[in-house]
């Protein structure tokens, strides 16, 4: 059985759901073969559960230069294996940065690379939707080992239980790879709530919630259900919430398995980045709203007054 190399994602330690996903989803194709490519000791803390998902190798890339640089040495040592392992197929997670490496790895094999896909086939094709969001088509590379960018929450994380052969790999970048150095590095200060692009649910506010101070109610709603909070490009233009928060188009692209939407009315932007959920609900009190003829459940009304009603809800079944 053919390999499918998996580029892992990790932070302090820990996978991240979007990686064990791709391990999934690397199932389809043929065998899954972990990639971990980053600073020495990176490794150690991820093989017990890439194993627990399936991996049956684990290629170990590591080196101090990996992080000293941006993004051309992960792909340069990611195309040097895929050269020596011939895989069926390369997989990454669908953020800005993998999609800047499966390029360049793209381009070092002379092969292709399909982007944001939603589903991907035994035969290597993968389903995208294109035009924003107003077509979904099945995309093949015509030659070559075919890079893939999977969307999160685009397959259901399912263990399956591997060798984890761990198979060290020798970095050496070129010149080449090292052309752009890292200077510094500042984190983000994050709080308890799952980020966008990997939260299984999410909960968005746009121009009908009227003014930050308002944004609280699509807050509470996503704290009692443990959701991310999103945003239109309405309110984040606005300067109610950080264009961090901006789901659509120009924003941050998602697929959740439940996205409720709460004064949205659905322009073409903002549907373009979350039209692939899984199940989709509308809160709006305008019953001509866009987001209504994308919706599986809408609710024609205040929002002031169902969300509310909706956060109790939650919190009366859970106690």
């Amino acid at each position: 059985m053919a390999e499918v190399l998996v580029l892992v994602e990790a932070a302090n330690g820990s996978l991240k759901k979007s990686t064990l996903e791709l391990l999934t989803a690397a199932r389809t194709l043929g065998e899954p073969s972990a990639v971990v490519i980053g600073a020495p000791g990176t490794a150690a803390a991820l093989k017990d559960k890439l194993a627990e998902y399936g991996a049956a190798k684990v290629y170990v890339a590591e080196s101090e230069e990996i992080d000293a640089y941006l993004v051309a040495p992960k792909a340069e040592v990611l195309a040097q294996i895929a050269k020596d392992a011939e895989p069926a197929a390369i997989l990454v997670a669908s953020n800005a940065e993998n999609k800047e490496v499966a390029a360049r790895t793209a381009f070092k094999l002379d092969s292709g690379f399909l982007a944001d896909a939603v589903e991907i086939t035994a035969e290597g094709s993968a389903k995208q939707s294109i035009f924003g969001g107003a077509v979904t088509v099945t995309s093949r590379v015509a030659k070559g080992v075919p890079v893939i960018s999977l969307r999160a929450n685009s397959v259901s994380a399912a263990p399956a239980p591997g060798t984890a052969e761990e198979v060290s790999v020798p970095v050496s970048l070129s010149e080449g790879a090292k052309a752009a150095k890292l200077l510094e590095r500042v984190e983000e200060a994050k709080g308890s709530r799952p980020s966008l692009q990997d939260a299984s649910v999410i909960v968005s506010g746009g121009r009908g919630v009227g003014s930050a101070e308002n944004f609280s109610v699509v807050e509470n709603v996503a704290d009692s259900i443990g959701a991310a909070v999103g945003a239109s490009r309405a309110a984040t233009d606005a300067g109610w919430v950080p264009h961090q928060m901006q789901v659509g188009q120009t924003g941050v692209t998602v697929s959740p398995q439940l996205y409720i939407a709460l004064g949205i009315s659905g322009a073409i932007q903002h549907r373009a980045g979350m039209q692939t959920s899984k199940t989709i609900v509308a809160v709006n009190k305008d019953p001509e709203a866009p987001i209504f003829e994308l919706a599986d459940f809408g609710v024609v009304g205040d929002l002031f007054t169902v969300a509310p009603q909706l956060a109790e809800e939650v919190a009366k079944r859970k106690g």
